[in-house]
């Protein structure tokens, strides 16, 4: 039995920090009943490449999940929503702050509906502050929170990075959230709202800059400790065209890495300032007198911090990746879809398929108590698809 088994979500949220989190709770073994809109639904559905015509993206963050299609605009949808409510444990919202009160499904309003339940706000900033309302995506909190200001090159504007951080990391802390108001009510007997911020998600993450900031002095852009501002630390080119990781940040790692390379120990290396620039020259010129594997097999050698940079088609066959079982494969129709399991998620996991649209609606009303005749009308008023 899994961890969550037992655990009723209703999942209102689409694309990518909701679905992640209850991509989450679903892989730990709750049931997580997705609610869509009658329209497209969720956009991920139609996000490329397609595998058996639904968006690879949707089938990985909605695995094991069910799917309930109803138009919560119109009065009638709104009230199964509440109807809904009473008998789940959590409901889990990615609106704009005001959207769920225009709805009629306050917050409050749930929460008189079913005093147990826990309700997740995940937005951009929060649901109070001067940019509550404000639109935004992943970069944009990246940016607000400092993120993306501490990110090289020096000279002119940060590159941009090749993950979701804010999305994801968004999505990690509604988890914790909820499962915190979970136990608070298994001890108080009553629900909450738990209120994550996207944007206040990611700030820990220069948590060792910030301290410099926070005891008044200014981080340097760039050029940090653990931001390119030593040798000893960053990516370095190869002979055949690879890249590999230096994270010789401890005394003892950069003593191992220069002695395998015929080099004088030199704590200097790990002192940030002006003299970086040379030692990192020479470093620049030092790894590209080898390949790619020809360092990696160094690393392995002399345990000193040494790492490639993988391309994403290596990720797949990684004998570390591989015996830790961090992706896995399911039947998707007559296709072979590959999924990646979290740190959490059981290592005998095996994925259950995506919801068509609507797929569950029946299952989902009759499980909350409504009868088939009320189906019946719902479908044929347009709220239910």
């Amino acid at each position: 039995m899994t961890a969550l088994h037992g655990l009723k979500v209703l999942d209102l949220t689409r694309l990518l920090p909701g679905p992640f989190a209850t991509m989450v709770l679903a892989d730990l073994g709750a049931q997580v009943d997705k609610v869509e809109d009658t329209g497209a639904g969720d956009y991920l559905r139609a996000a490329p490449p397609a595998v058996e015509g639904m968006g690879a993206g949707f089938h990985i963050l909605n695995r094991g999940k069910r799917s309930l299609a109803l138009d919560l605009k119109r009065p009638e949808g709104a009230s199964v929503l509440l109807r809904l409510a009473r008998s789940y444990d959590v409901v889990f919202e990615q609106f704009r702050p005001g959207v769920m009160d225009r709805l009629g499904l306050s917050h409050a309003r749930l929460l008189e509906e079913n005093p147990r339940l826990v309700v997740c706000a995940l937005t951009g900033y929060g649901q109070d502050g001067p940019l509550r309302d404000r639109a935004g995506h992943d970069l944009n909190y990246l940016a607000r929170a400092g993120i993306l200001g501490l990110m090289g090159p020096v000279d002119g504007p940060p590159q941009l990075p090749s993950f979701q951080l804010a999305d994801v990391s968004g999505g990690l802390y509604a988890v914790i959230g909820i499962l915190a108001a979970l136990r608070a009510r298994d001890a108080t007997g009553r629900g909450s709202v738990v209120d994550v911020s996207m944007l206040e998600s990611v700030i820990g993450f220069a948590a060792l800059p910030l301290a410099r900031l926070l005891a008044g002095e200014l981080p340097a852009r760039g050029a940090e400790y653990l931001t390119g501002g030593i040798a000893a630390y960053g990516c370095y080119a190869t002979k055949d065209g690879g890249a590999v990781t230096l994270g010789a940040l401890e005394p003892k790692f950069l003593a191992a890495f220069l002695t395998a390379v015929g080099m004088e120990p030199d704590l200097m290396l790990l002192v940030p300032g002006e003299h970086q620039a040379a030692y990192q020259q020479r470093l620049a010129e030092l790894f590209r007198t080898r390949t790619r594997a020809e360092w990696e097999a160094l690393g392995r050698a002399h345990d000193c911090c040494v790492e490639p940079v993988l391309r994403p088609d290596e990720l797949l066959t990684d004998p570390q990746l591989v015996a830790r079982r961090a992706f896995v494969t399911a039947q998707v129709g007559g296709a072979t879809l590959g999924h990646f399991r979290t740190p959490v998620t059981p290592r005998d996991f095996t994925p259950a398929p995506a919801p068509a649209q609507g797929e569950h609606g029946d299952a989902i009303l009759r499980e909350a108590g409504l009868e088939a005749g009320e189906v019946v009308a719902l479908r044929r008023a347009g709220v239910l698809r």
